[in-house]
């Protein structure tokens, strides 16, 4: 269950807005921006509380320490070594002396405090530009103290959000399909963990198979496929209260069931007659709505953000590849034409390109595309790896990847993996056991 919430009630944001930072997903960021992430300071008699509360010795330390490790793996800052500061954290919290931070190269100074008020947390952070030798952002957050940790990633997401222009995306969850035992007997649960690999949490026992968790762009709901004596079936589950439902029995093969933005719909294809077509089902209702009819095998259907249109693949020109089309199914247009198959369509929550997974000359790669197909870039090629998803700010892929077996089918894995849009920044996520089919939650905090 996800603990709400956290009290923001301190801010302080200059008129003057910029970024630090310049994007380009285009390329690699060869040249990421010094930053300088300073222990938030704490007083003796917070830090025994803490001890004694979390088990911590320096939950200062602790939070700052998630906050640096969220924006190295961003791939767009570089933390500066803490051996290297010359300034003291309570020092330097109420008034950095510039001169020492841009001596280290530092460009941006991140200092704070915490103090334990009426057994809650209390966090102060705030934001230095060190070539201006000016303060761009002060928050403080008061919440219970085991939210310490997500206390971290919202300051992180707030100093990404400041330094580029964009949201960030470290206050968030991934749910995958966790995998033990061989490979042609393997159980399978669905997983939740943070982004960062921290918190992992098992929903489901293992003993019926799971596959393809979702979740909803609108909140903590998730949708995901699951086989009940050996028939398919589509379950909703929510992350914050546990409460789990069946939303129908399939006769035949469902596959891949998915959202649409407003959460009120599942789209997904469904194996009928010796065909494959796209349905839609209403989540309110339970009305179920065929959206294309082809004799051609149409499956792994994603909405467009403004859920206007929906991108699927199909082998309906004879081997299969990327369309789209409008929601009602109308307009049918084929936009990947790169040698190779190309599956697993998703369309990025920023609306400009769709994620895909393609099959050429026995490697599998993922890479991107504009909506109109053009501009297609690889960014990771490997011996197998499948199911890209979205970063809710559109700026990184989580994905996972299986490694080779020998003779007698040992050396398997699955792991998951993400890598940003430039295709320079890829890392391997740690899971407790094997992992695969991810999906990455919207924001917990706007």
């Amino acid at each position: 269950m996800i603990k709400k919430i956290i009290t923001l009630f301190l801010i302080l944001i200059p008129l003057n807005s910029y970024a630090l930072i310049e994007v380009d997903i285009t390329r690699g960021n060869l040249d990421p921006l010094p930053l300088a992430v300073s222990p938030l300071s704490i007083d003796e008699k917070s830090r025994k509380s803490f001890e004694k509360a979390l088990q911590k010795k320096n939950i200062g330390e602790e939070i700052s320490s998630i906050v640096e490790n969220n924006l190295n793996t961003s791939g767009l800052f570089n933390p500066i070594s803490k051996e290297a500061f010359l300034q003291a954290p309570d020092i330097a919290n109420l008034k950095p002396r510039f001169e020492d931070w841009s001596l280290i190269k530092a460009q941006a100074l991140i200092t704070g405090k915490v103090n334990y008020v009426d057994n809650k947390l209390r966090v102060e952070f705030r934001l230095w530009d060190v070539l201006a030798a000016k303060e761009m952002m002060a928050l403080a957050f008061t919440t219970v103290p085991s939210n310490w940790r997500r206390v971290g990633h919202i300051i992180s997401d707030k100093v990404y959000e400041r330094l580029t222009g964009e949201k960030g995306y470290f206050d968030t969850r991934i749910i995958y399909v966790a995998e033990e035992g061989p490979k042609t007997q393997r159980i399978k649960k669905l997983a939740i963990m943070d982004q960062d690999g921290f918190n992992n949490k098992f929903l489901t026992l293992g003993n019926e198979l799971v596959l393809t968790p979702r979740f909803n762009p609108a909140s903590q709901m998730v949708t995901y496929l699951s086989y009940f004596k050996n028939l398919p079936r589509v379950y909703l589950l929510d992350i914050e209260t546990g409460t789990q439902e069946v939303v129908g029995d399939f006769p035949g093969m469902t596959f891949a069931p998915r959202f649409s933005p407003d959460g009120k719909k599942i789209i997904m294809s469904f194996a009928k007659d010796g065909k494959s077509d796209i349905y839609t089902m209403d989540l309110e209702n339970r009305i179920v709505e065929k959206i294309t009819n082809h004799p051609s095998i149409d499956t792994s259907p994603s909405y467009s953000p403004d859920g206007k249109y929906i991108t699927f693949n199909s082998d309906r020109s004879g081997y299969q590849q990327i369309y789209i089309m409008k929601s009602d199914g109308s307009n049918v247009k084929r936009i990947s034409f790169g040698n190779g198959l190309y599956g697993t369509p998703v369309w990025s929550p920023r609306g400009d390109l769709i994620a895909f997974t393609k099959l050429h000359k026995g490697k599998f790669y993922i890479g991107v595309m504009r909506t109109d197909g053009k501009g297609e870039r690889l960014l990771t090629e490997n011996y197998y790896q499948e199911a890209p998803s979205w970063s809710p700010n559109g700026r990184v892929l989580i994905f996972y990847r299986e490694t080779k077996t020998n003779d007698k089918g040992e050396g398997f894995s699955a792991k998951l993996w993400s890598i940003d849009l430039t295709g320079y920044n890829e890392r391997q996520i740690k899971t407790p056991t094997d992992a695969s089919d991810p999906s990455w939650s919207s924001l917990l905090s706007n």
